[in-house]
């Protein structure tokens, strides 16, 4: 059993650690690129770089935290998003940009969910799927919390000034690393409990085809994430909305992922978490075609943030749930860790596919595009539920 303790400071790291590293760019991204005079791609290039970077180091970042543990891997990795977060405000050239965008690449496989999860599954097991969904919880509010936060900083002292808030608010998040419990999980806690199950897939070949499969639908959603984290604000302001109600809207997004957690948390252990994944891959490409229509109706806007928000919100859950059912739970980090390296590696270069889409094909072509990998992502995971059937 997770104390409850782990599970809170976890999620209020999580909360901190998405909102002043990953949503940064998505925040600060136009106003980098007006006050320095950068073209869009080289500052939504930086962004880039640090998931490329995210991708290389993912094993070794998921083998640290199998061997020492996830307080000593968040630790380090508070302090390296500190100092990228510090760099970036004080980056007056490109290549100091980007090496700032290099250090946090690597400060965010450090802190974000991959090594919660693998965090967590350390400590707990199989039984860290409660666990991982509520710390997904309050990470879901990132975007919502700190997009019009950053937004109003940099308003009143500029965007600097708000990067180096934003390296202050990383290091707030060691003394709840701190929390973790440097353990392994040893089986269940009383004699009556059930053995944890075997994985579904137990041979060599079922785990290259559940792994390749995994794999997909993780790189899929971390895709679309990404490059909607860095251009969802932009998109709906092309379409027609203003700035203001284009943040706002663009802040549903965390609502919608923080609700459909909570939802997960209440009723999730009735739903296989094979079908949970299933009905948000299905669920996406729905909400982008809805956002098609945002230019026209706010209402439409609104349902586009909202459920997009809900699919991601879920995807993140799953992600972190389907490998404690069909791998060894043992070697949760080393093995996850290897799978989504396409999942960092892929989405390096969405920041700068959508802006390219955006500047040859309007505002609808991101979209488009968008509904295009949402589909794949969906196959996927059909093909995964039918592989990988699990008993009622």
């Amino acid at each position: 059993m997770i104390a409850r303790r782990v599970v809170v400071a976890l999620g209020l790291g999580q909360l901190i650690s998405w909102g002043v590293t990953y949503y940064l760019i998505g925040g600060f991204g136009e106003m980098i690129s007006a006050d320095l005079g950068w073209s869009r791609d080289l500052v939504y290039g930086g962004f880039a770089v640090a998931l490329l970077v995210m991708g290389v180091t993912s094993p070794l970042a998921g083998r640290w935290v199998d061997r020492r543990g996830g307080r000593d891997v968040m630790v380090a990795g508070a302090i390296v998003n500190a100092a990228g977060c510090a760099g970036l405000a004080l980056a007056y050239q490109p290549a100091t940009y980007f090496a700032s965008w290099i250090v946090l690449g690597f400060g965010m496989r450090l802190t974000l969910y991959d090594a919660a999860f693998a965090a967590l599954a350390r400590i707990g097991g199989p039984d860290a799927r409660r666990a991982m969904s509520e710390i997904t919880l309050l990470g879901g509010l990132a975007a919502t919390v700190f997009w019009p936060f950053g937004h109003m900083l940099a308003e009143h002292f500029g965007w600097r000034v708000a990067l180096l808030g934003n390296a202050g608010f990383s290091l707030l998040t060691i003394p709840l690393a701190l929390v973790i419990p440097d353990r392994r999980y040893a089986g269940p806690s009383s004699p009556g409990a059930a053995a944890p199950a075997q994985p579904l897939a137990a041979s060599p070949r079922q785990v290259v085809a559940a792994g390749g499969l995994y794999a997909v639908i993780t790189a899929g959603a971390n895709f679309l994430n990404a490059g909607m984290s860095a251009h969802m604000i932009a998109v709906l302001t092309g379409l027609g909305l203003t700035a203001s109600v284009a943040v706002w809207i663009a802040t549903l997004r965390g609502i919608g992922q923080s609700a459909a957690r909570l939802c997960e948390i209440l009723f999730g252990r009735r739903i296989d978490p094979f079908v949970l994944n299933l009905m948000a891959c299905l669920i996406m490409p729905l909400s982008f075609v809805a956002g098609l229509f945002s230019g026209s109706s706010k209402g439409m806007a609104i349902a586009f943030a909202l459920l997009y928000g809900a699919c991601n919100g879920i995807l993140t859950i799953t992600r972190g749930t389907l490998p404690l059912i069909l791998f060894d739970h043992r070697s949760y980090g080393t093995i996850v860790g290897r799978l989504i390296v396409p999942s960092f590696i892929l989405p390096a270069a969405a920041p700068l596919i959508y802006a390219v889409v955006i500047d040859r094909s309007g505002n609808a072509g991101a979209l488009y595009l968008s509904i295009a990998i949402a589909m794949v992502t969906l196959l996927a995971a059909c093909m995964l539920k039918v592989l990988f059937p699990r008993a009622p």
